[in-house]
């Protein structure tokens, strides 16, 4: 019997949960396939449909997150195979549609494609084992799912220059002082620690949570006065929820707020 190319799970909660996929091809290192990619973006979708899931973790291996896309699907094609089938933009794009939010927790290699997945989530939690890299450049190629484009928005333009024309890799400590990830942790604890990440976002209220995440990203793809005056529409929005009233007479009468 073959083995499914993702393992998934629901972690803590007893309302809304937090879904755990995990990227399962370790032979391969979790080289990313077409295959793998669609049923990522398949179970990404049905947990962002699901009002029981109230965030995503994605996770791999302790030998890696992802070490790129995977080279022997793709050496032999031609620019006609790559245009028509619209390579990687047919289903890696998927988890952009998710509103829910995603954290990527990455422990060893997160290179190329890896490194791409995990950028596309809304924020990243390394172990002290990671790597990260675009080393696209070395095989004759350029990174083709965002990496130049996001990488630089998340590091800036020097870092990323460094990152992508060398090819080399940077390791856990440095991604965090460049800005790459949010927070590292030790190896056995990276799973726990980005469950408890998205359990603290299941506990606050889904619209704000919704609309939250749409802001900050919006900051990435507007101008400033634009992004201000989207912030300011969804936070005038806010009040006509249930939530705003329940978190705010909650913290009014000290006590724990009980979101729908």
């Amino acid at each position: 019997m073959t083995e499914p190319l993702i393992l998934t799970e629901l972690r803590g909660g007893t309302e809304r949960r937090v879904g755990l996929i995990t990227l399962n091809r370790p032979k391969q290192l979790n080289a990313l396939n077409d295959a793998l990619m669609d049923q990522l973006g398949a179970q990404l979708l049905a947990w962002d449909a699901d009002p029981e899931v109230g965030c995503i973790v994605v996770t791999g291996s302790e030998r890696a997150f992802a070490a790129g896309a995977d080279i022997s699907a793709m050496a032999r094609k031609t620019f006609l195979e790559a245009v028509e089938g619209d390579f990687i933009t047919r289903n890696w794009e998927t988890i952009r549609r998710v509103r829910k939010p995603v954290i990527a927790a990455v422990a060893g290699f997160a290179l190329g494609g890896g490194c791409e997945l995990a950028m596309m989530c809304d924020f990243i939690i390394a172990a002290d084992s990671a790597r990260f890299g675009q080393p696209e450049i070395k095989i004759g190629i350029i990174p083709g799912a965002g990496g130049t484009q996001r990488l630089p928005r998340a590091i800036g333009k020097s870092k990323a220059m460094d990152l992508v024309l060398t090819g080399r890799m940077m390791d856990a400590a440095e991604a965090e002082r460049a800005g790459l990830v949010s927070r590292v942790v030790a190896a056995d604890k990276l799973i726990d620690e980005a469950v408890a990440a998205g359990e603290l976002i299941c506990a606050v209220g889904t619209t704000s949570v919704l609309m939250a995440k749409e802001c900050v990203n919006r900051a990435f793809e507007s101008g400033l006065a634009d992004g201000v005056a989207f912030e300011r529409r969804m936070f005038h929005a806010l009040f006509a929820t249930d939530d705003q009233k329940e978190g705010m007479d909650a913290f009014l009468a000290k006590r724990k707020p009980v979101f729908r």
